[in-house]
C-alpha cells in the first residue's frame, strides 16, 4: 500500500535509488582484502610501506553512473521527499567518483567532500582524549570468530524472537577487515579476536544499531531509509558509540580508539606517511598492531576520512541530547541527525511505520540514566571515562 500523500511515481524514484544504493559495496570495494597479511608483515618488520590489494567492485562503477543518470530526482513533487533523494541522489554520484579512483589522489580529496575531515574542534577532543584517558583495560580473556558469530547469532534470534520476519543475518567471511555490517549482514574476519570485555558492546554497536535500524528502514515505504539517506554514516555511528555507553561497556581503550582515528585522518590529511601515522600512534602508547590497524584504515585507497566521523556523531548526539534531544525517531532507519526535522514532518505526516525493532540495551533503565549523564560531558568526552584527569 502506498504511503499517505506520496504519488506511486516519487515512491518509484526512491525505489530506484535504493535499489542502486544497494548494488554498491563500498566500504568492502574501498577495503583491502589483504590487511590481516600485510598487518603481520609490517609489524613483523618485513616490509618497510605496506602495499594493499582491493577486490574488483561487484558492479562496474560504469553501470552504475549510467544508473544513477537515469533516475530523475528533479521530478519528485514531494518537496521533502524530493530534497532528501536529490541529497542521495548526489551523494551516490561522489561515492562512483570515489570507486574509480582509488589509489589515486583524487580518492583523499573526494573522501574529504564526501565525510569531511578532522575539524579542529575534534582534534581538541581527540588530544584530550589521549591526553587524560590513561587507564586501559588488560586484554583478558578473548573470543575468537567462531565464538563471537555464535554471540551475533545469539542476539539476531532474540530480535527474530520480536519479529519473525526480520531479515539480517551473521557470517565469517575471510576478505573483511574485523567486524563490519554491510546492508543486512554482519561480516566478521575469520581471524578477528574480540575481547570478552569489549564483546556485548560491539555486538550492541553492529547489531543493536546498524542493523536494526536497517530493519526498520527497510520496512519504510521510503526504501532509502534502509540503505541510508545521504549523509547517514556520521549519525549511525554516533548511535552506535551511545549504545556502548548505554550498555556499560565503553572502554578507556575504546575511547583512546576513536580519538586515534580522529588524529591519524589529520595526520594524513597533513601530508604524513604511512609510516609516520602509524609511529605516531605507538609513540601515544598503541600496541603496534592496533597501530596498524588504524593507520591502515584512514589510508586505505588512497585515504578515507570517514573514520573522524565516530567521534564527531558522538559529539553532535550528546549536544542533542542534552538540549533535550531524543533518540525516538532515530530508529525509523538511517539518516544524518541534520536530516531530523525532515523526517519528523513526514513521520507526523503519517508517510513513516513505527520502527519494527528497538535495541536491545533501552530495555535496562540504567542505559537510560548512562545516556543522560553522557550527555553532560559532550563538550569534554574524555569525561565519560571515570576517573578521567
Amino acid at each position: 500500500m502506498s504511503a499517505p500523500s506520496l504519488s506511486v511515481a516519487d515512491l518509484a524514484i526512491d525505489h530506484a535509488l535504493a535499489q542502486t544504493a544497494r548494488s554498491m559495496q563500498f566500504l568492502l570495494d574501498v577495503t583491502p582484502v589483504n590487511a590481516d597479511e600485510v598487518r603481520h608483515a609490517f609489524t613483523d618488520g618485513t616490509v618497510a610501506e605496506p602495499l594493499f590489494h582491493y577486490r574488483p567492485p561487484e558492479t562496474s562503477p560504469d553501470v552504475l553512473a549510467r544508473a544513477l543518470e537515469n533516475i530523475d530526482v528533479a521530478s519528485v513533487e514531494d518537496a521533502t521527499l524530493g530534497h532528501l533523494l536529490r541529497a542521495k541522489h548526489r551523494e551516490l554520484g561522489l561515492q562512483i567518483e570515489m570507486l574509480r579512483a582509488r589509489g589515486t589522489g583524487d580518492f583523499s580529496v573526494l573522501s574529504i567532500e564526501l565525510y569531511g575531515g578532522a575539524t579542529p574542534e575534534l582534534c581538541r577532543q581527540a588530544d584530550n582524549i589521549l591526553a587524560r584517558v590513561h587507564r586501559s583495560e588488560d586484554a583478558g580473556h578473548s573470543l575468537s570468530a567462531p565464538e563471537f558469530l555464535e554471540l551475533a547469532h545469539r542476539e539476531i534470534d532474540f530480535y527474530r524472537e520480536v519479529d519473525p520476519e526480520i531479515d539480517i543475518h551473521a557470517e565469517m567471511r575471510d576478505d573483511v577487515n574485523g567486524v563490519m555490517v554491510s546492508g543486512n549482514t554482519l561480516l566478521i574476519d575469520r581471524d578477528v579476536v574480540v575481547q570478552r570485555a569489549r564483546a556485548n558492546a560491539l555486538i550492541q554497536h553492529e547489531v543493536g544499531t546498524h542493523l536494526v535500524t536497517q530493519v526498520n528502514g527497510a520496512a519504510q515505504p521510503v526504501q532509502v531509509l534502509g540503505t541510508g539517506l545521504a549523509g547517514y554514516d556520521k549519525t549511525q555511528e554516533g548511535l552506535a558509540i551511545l549504545a556502548e555507553i548505554g550498555c556499560g561497556e565503553l572502554t578507556p581503550f575504546r575511547l583512546r580508539q576513536l580519538a586515534a582515528r580522529v588524529l591519524t585522518v589529520h595526520r594524513m590529511h597533513g601530508g604524513a606517511a604511512f609510516v609516520e601515522a602509524w609511529r605516531a600512534l605507538v609513540d601515544d602508547g598503541f600496541p603496534q598492531s592496533s597501530a596498524f590497524t588504524t593507520t591502515m584504515r584512514a589510508f586505505r585507497s588512497g585515504g578515507l576520512s570517514k573514520d573522524a566521523i565516530y567521534l564527531r556523531g558522538l559529539v553532535e548526539l550528546l549536544r542533542h541530547l542534552r538540549g533535550g534531544g531524543n533518540l525516538d525517531l532515530l530508529w525509523l532507519g538511517k539518516f544524518s541527525l541534520d536530516d531530523l526535522p525532515l523526517i519528523r514532518e513526514l513521520d507526523k505526516r503519517g508517510v513513516l511505520r513505527s520502527p519494527r525493532l528497538v535495541p536491545r540495551y533501552l530495555e535496562d533503565p540504567r542505559a537510560t540514566q548512562r545516556l543522560d549523564a553522557a550527555a553532560n560531558q559532550a563538550d569534554d568526552v574524555a569525561r565519560l571515562i571515570e576517573g578521567a584527569a
